[in-house]
């Protein structure tokens, strides 16, 4: 099996598995229980929330452990607007946010609050004028992704930052495909709230945390005991929150050689694509993309019907975000690009790890080839495409 899909989850490394391996069984204590066999418990705790601060910039005690990325955009987005709303209603995101901030915002608008939706260019990156002509007097809040899942364009997050903190609004980043695998201090880009997962950076599933900034107005979302300072009720997933602190160490470590590695295989990846299959696209930003992304679309073709004939020859990808794998629409994302529908139904996403070989993607890409020509070969339009002389 290749499995190019590290966008939808990643495997739980090994020097992380080890790490919380005497959580399940050995040292099982609730770690806010008051013996001392807890107390080794919470240590662990503390020391993972440190690991995971440090790679940020942050202090430890402004992380916030969830149940992953989606509760931590919700519990961001909606406990920025209730604790907010007597100075403004008003919120910024941008139109290829990740549906946990879109699904979330579309709430908020049913509970009166509004919503601007700016826009982005033809690589996916937030339009900056737009941004800053959709501010108001009662904009409490923007939020806006620090990469995007499918496309994987890097957003200009010191820009952004900047001109929240100089409006006085808080500023909040779903860091999801962006922690361990990119720079990220949250004083330098002047961020307020960070949501991350641990499963997109070889930790566990199920484990996620929410930086908040010190000083930040924003209340509980999960109410009951007084876990994780009275704001985040509920027992301590110790195993998992062992796990993501020791992912966290692991990519402090090896992000930069990882960073350089992936850099040039999605690149020899990208090349070998657009050069070697006609009517092919990348989507994204050349330039300023994660370092392990690489999407594309494929004229004449179904995304649907790649990803079927890929698994046939052992190889994992995806057509956009694992949450929306179930629907027959096209990507929002590449809609919101400027793609039409017929060549944004084509669109096919191959995200690396540090485990992709270079033999990985010369096999990929040489099955891809064939793939494509046998759907085209199938297609009328392409058909009627050729006898019209490829116009």
């Amino acid at each position: 099996m290749i499995y190019l899909d590290n966008a939808a989850t990643t495997s739980v490394s090994e020097e992380v598995f080890e790490a919380m391996k005497p959580y399940f069984c050995e040292q099982y204590s609730n770690p806010s229980a008051v013996y001392s066999f807890a107390g080794q418990s919470m240590k662990a705790v503390d020391e993972a929330r440190a690991r995971i601060a440090e790679l940020i910039g942050a202090q430890p005690n402004e992380i916030y452990f969830t149940a992953g990325g989606s509760e931590s955009d919700n519990w961001a987005i909606k406990a920025a607007a209730e604790a907010n709303a007597k100075k403004g209603k008003h919120i910024i995101t941008s139109t290829i946010e990740h549906h946990a901030v879109l699904h979330t915002c579309q709430y908020l608008e049913k509970q009166g609050f509004e919503v601007t939706y700016v826009n982005v260019d033809e690589y996916g990156v937030v339009k900056l004028d737009e941004l800053k002509a959709a501010i108001r007097p009662d904009t409490i809040l923007i939020t806006i992704m620090a990469a995007n899942n499918e496309i994987g364009t890097i957003q200009p997050l010191k820009e952004i930052g900047e001109i929240a903190k100089e409006h006085d609004i808080l500023f909040h980043t779903d860091a999801v495909q962006a922690y361990g695998h990119i720079p990220l201090n949250v004083d330098e880009l002047h961020i307020d709230m960070l949501s991350a997962s641990g499963h997109k950076f070889h930790g566990p599933k199920g484990i996620g945390f929410l930086y908040i900034r010190k000083g930040v107005r924003v209340g509980s979302f999960i109410h009951g005991g007084a876990q994780e300072r009275s704001r985040r009720a509920g027992t301590l997933n110790t195993p998992g929150i062992v796990g993501v602190g020791a992912a966290a160490a692991q990519a402090a470590r090896t992000l930069d050689e990882n960073l350089k590695k992936e850099t040039q295989l999605r690149d020899y990846l990208i090349r070998r694509v657009l050069e070697e299959i006609p009517y092919s696209r990348l989507n994204g930003d050349p330039v300023k993309r994660l370092p392990g992304n690489a999407n594309f679309c494929f004229r004449f073709i179904e995304g649907e019907s790649l990803l079927i004939l890929l698994d046939q020859k052992g190889i994992c990808a995806s057509s956009g975000s694992a949450c929306t794998s179930g629907s027959l629409d096209p990507s929002h994302v590449l809609l919101a690009i400027g793609l039409p529908h017929e060549i944004a139904h084509g669109s096919l996403r191959l995200t690396l790890s540090e485990d992709t070989t270079k033999e990985d993607i010369d096999f990929t890409v040489d099955e891809l080839k064939k793939i494509v020509e046998r759907l085209r070969s199938m297609s009328p339009l392409y058909e009627d495409f050729l006898k019209q002389g490829g116009k």
